[in-house]
């Protein structure tokens, strides 16, 4: 956990939503569990047991709260935090890779033995793969029965259950009820049950959060075709490990709205997942905000944008490519550079939404087409022909758990990619909280906005300050370079 046990029972005293998802309160006597800030009583101390998990708190034999629904908060920031085995596994198990290809499939994308890595999961969260998988799995069911009119039977299929009395067994142990009372109270609060083509799901995240922020930087970069981005709204298509998707995602006052058009309901949870990921709706702005807060030159910056949150990806290969497509050239340039690509090469969605109507290349395609249909230098072709061919023979992984340092030097080992472009993917891809680009010239020119130096040596040096939020400043500094500095804007 990221706090300490008085600390927790004080932020759980205190109804405390900022800890929501960082830890999980669970009371002897009643044999539930809870997120910090449920509103029921709050019980004795001696009553109070604290996990990092929901899955550990299931292990030890207690069930979801029904009224504050643990399970439907933000995720615990740690994962982006931490880079160890525990923090990279548990980005993938969230991702659904223990349902898609077991614990050993797990184990070999981390490159640790099974045995290594269930010792380490269960001695640092209390609760094995399997049991992680398992409290993902419940959670990805209960949004299938409270939002759609879906058939238990699909659901559990959808899920990730192996058959339906294993998801009812399941259910009755996580929550204490039945699939039925579940939907039947839902309906109850909603009337809304969402159809079997589209799901409607809330996104919760930890106020302050700039949503808008990232959907606008989403919105300038936005490729017709893959994309729609408006004030309102952001709309993108998934290639998913199942089949595909298109999300809308609508900023709201305490949540993220997201509809979700999925061609097989088993992606639910790896479209959620990557989403979140997009968004950062797990990190901690109370943590971001002590830290940057700190420094007077950030000072206004984050005064002027509470909640600063990283854009992250939900295609690692897509941000590898459109990073060596964007090193030499503008976002405006690069963003037509990129569309060529995707409109020449990516595959049409059979059901299209709106102007959403293309899926980004896939790594075979690329490393066959892109040669011969990138415009430009044909040096930055040959590169991303080359990123391609690593990826479709599976010499380049693009995922989560990923380590930072492997991921950096693999891409370095590729011609035409220097130390930019990786700390850029780290930053999107694996979440990376502590990168600091500062070899952009708009972050340099931001910095300069705010009173700093814009040399890159300089930059560096008072960026030691920022860690381990590095990346977090740094989009403040791209925003200042849009905008200018805060205290010039609020005195036009």
């Amino acid at each position: 956990m990221l706090v300490g046990t008085e600390e927790a029972f004080r932020a759980v005293a205190s109804r405390d939503a900022r800890f929501d998802g960082c830890f999980i309160h669970a009371v002897r006597s009643t044999g539930i569990y809870c997120r910090p800030s449920c509103p029921a009583r709050t019980p004795k101390r001696d009553n109070s047991l604290f996990f990092p998990t929901a899955a550990a708190a299931q292990a030890a034999g207690y069930r979801a709260c029904r009224r504050c629904l643990p399970d439907a908060v933000p995720g615990s920031p740690e994962w982006n935090l931490r880079a160890d085995l525990a923090g990279r596994a548990m980005r993938l198990i969230a991702d659904g890779v223990v349902d898609r290809c077991g614990v050993r499939g797990l184990a070999d994308q981390l490159g640790y033995s099974e045995r290594h890595l269930t010792r380490v999961l269960t001695a640092e969260l209390g609760a094995g793969p399997l049991g992680l998988a398992r409290a993902h799995r419940a959670h990805s069911a209960r949004i299938l029965i409270e939002t759609t009119g879906i058939a238990f039977g699909d659901i559990a299929f959808a899920a990730g259950f192996s058959s339906l009395r294993q998801f009812n067994d399941t259910l009755r142990e996580v929550f204490g009820t039945t699939p039925t009372t579940m939907r039947g109270r839902a309906q109850r609060r909603t009337d809304v049950p969402s159809s079997a083509g589209a799901v409607q799901l809330r996104l919760p995240f930890r106020a302050p959060c700039d949503v808008a922020g990232v959907l606008r930087f989403l919105g300038h970069r936005a490729l017709a075709g893959l994309e729609d981005a408006a004030e309102d709204h952001y709309t993108r298509a998934l290639r998913l490990p199942y089949g595909t998707g298109i999300a809308t995602l609508r900023p709201q006052d305490k949540h993220v709205s997201c509809t979700l058009r999925l061609t097989d309901l088993r992606d639910l949870g790896s479209a959620v997942s990557r989403l979140r990921r997009l968004l950062d709706l797990d990190a901690d702005p109370v943590a971001i905000n002590e830290v940057l807060g700190t420094d007077p030159a950030l000072r206004s910056a984050v005064a002027r944008t509470p909640g600063v949150r990283v854009p992250g990806s939900v295609d690692g290969v897509e941000i590898v490519v459109r990073a060596v497509i964007g090193q030499q050239i503008s976002v405006a340039a690069a963003r037509k550079t990129t569309e060529r690509l995707v409109d020449a090469l990516g595959e049409r969605l059979a059901q299209p939404d709106g102007a959403v109507t293309t899926l980004f290349p896939t790594p075979e395609v690329l490393a066959e087409r892109a040669l011969e249909t990138l415009p430009g230098p044909r040096r930055r072709a040959e590169t991303v022909r080359a990123v391609a061919e690593a990826v479709a023979e599976g010499r380049l992984a693009l995922h989560p758990g990923r380590d930072e340092a492997e991921l950096r030097r693999d891409l370095e080992s590729i011609r035409g990619i220097g130390a930019w472009t990786s700390s850029y993917v780290s930053m999107r891809v694996l979440g990376s909280p502590d990168v600091l680009l500062v070899g952009d010239l708009a972050l340099r020119r931001g910095a300069g906005a705010l009173g700093l130096s814009e040399e890159p040596a300089a930059i560096q040096a008072h960026a030691r300050r920022w860690s381990p939020w590095s990346s977090y400043a740094g989009v403040l500094l791209w925003e200042a370079a849009l905008t200018g500095p805060p205290q010039l804007q609020k005195a036009s």
